[in-house]
């Protein structure tokens, strides 16, 4: 298996994994064995804390849905995770595509392990320690943070254990999805914010509670678009005494640890291409007023593109009556769509 088939495989294999047509329980230490992809240390960390699993399950979910909801707008719109754990070959020769989905598939994991700290589905971990800092004068600290400090550790643990294990791929490729993973984990630490409860008479908030919260994945998902978009191309030379990832550009200066860092230039997307892993955009919807990536000039590569006309029907002329329900009409209209040639 090559790199990107042992760590997001392994994350999106245990989505669907089932046992005799029913969906495994992850309460049997022999579960582990039935993923395949796993590295030792893996399935070592599987065994000894199987209650990570159904993090783990509802990481590679979210991975699946933020990923694709946050590429929509572009001609690479996350398609190549579809499948998985079969992936198309951009994600497999270390493209910025694979960075990002590195990156955000690691982050998921930690995010998916934190909030269950909180929530009390974990038995090894319970809420984030007290934030060290002061207390406002308008609020104290209580509630239930967000165990982010278990939830790295538990994550980074699991995500990059097949780059430092596997003997498979290169030794480039290793670092440059440790890296990424990396990044993604930072961009997550960085989501961390202070969230709040009112309390008084009436909702009055003349108290408040406050604790140390992550932000949704989505908000991470965005933050990594940008990473994306603006990411690096290295090579693999030597500094000093041993090799390390340099831009190739500008390979006077180190690999800025906040940016994603890829091997392999991307496909362009535009057109159907299994060897290169591109679907294409042909059919894809595009925007006729933008001027951003989903504009039909982008978005089709300048092809052109197809009107239709589609009827919706909505809810509209909504009542709220006391005490306590809504009454809503259905109304229809017809709205213009574009689609590329």
């Amino acid at each position: 298996l090559n790199d990107i088939n042992v760590v997001f495989s392994c994350i999106c294999s245990c989505s669907g994994l089932t046992v005799n047509g029913s969906s495994v329980g992850w309460n049997q230490t022999h579960h582990c064995k039935l993923l395949d992809g796993l590295v030792p240390d893996q399935l070592q960390l599987c065994r000894r804390n199987l209650e990570l699993m159904q993090s783990i399950v509802h990481a590679a979910k979210q991975t699946k849905l933020a990923c694709q909801k946050t590429f929509s707008d572009m001609r690479w719109n996350c398609s190549s995770i579809v499948h998985a754990p079969y992936f198309t070959p951009d994600l497999e020769k270390g493209t910025r595509e694979s960075a990002v989905v590195f990156a955000l598939a690691s982050a998921a994991v930690s995010h998916s392990i934190s909030r269950a700290c909180a929530s009390g589905e974990l038995p090894s971990c319970s809420c984030g320690p007290a934030p060290a800092e002061q207390a406002g004068p308008d609020f104290r600290w209580g509630g239930c943070g967000d165990n982010l400090r278990y939830g790295l550790q538990m994550g980074s643990a699991f995500s990059d254990a097949p780059m430092k294990k596997s003997r498979s791929g290169s030794q480039a490729t290793k670092l440059m999805h440790l890296h990424n993973n990396a990044v993604g984990r930072q961009v997550l630490i960085d989501s961390m914010e202070t969230k709040c409860k009112c309390h008084g008479v009436s909702g009055s908030c003349s108290v408040k509670t406050c604790w140390k919260g992550l932000q949704d994945l989505s908000d991470v998902a965005a933050d990594l678009k940008s990473k994306y978009l603006a990411a690096t191309k290295v090579i693999h030379r030597h500094v000093g005494t041993r090799k390390q990832l340099v831009p190739r550009e500008l390979d006077i200066r180190p690999v800025r640890e906040s940016e994603l860092v890829y091997l392999v230039s991307s496909p362009d997307y535009c057109n159907e291409n299994d060897k290169q892993g591109s679907y294409g955009t042909q059919d894809r919807q595009c925007n006729k007023t933008s001027n951003g990536s989903d504009s039909c000039n982008l978005m089709c590569c300048g092809r052109g593109y197809n009107a239709y006309t589609e009827k919706i029907v909505e809810r509209c002329q909504c009542k709220y009556h006391w005490c306590c329900y809504v009454t809503c009409k259905k109304c229809e209209r017809t709205v213009e769509r574009y689609v590329c040639k």
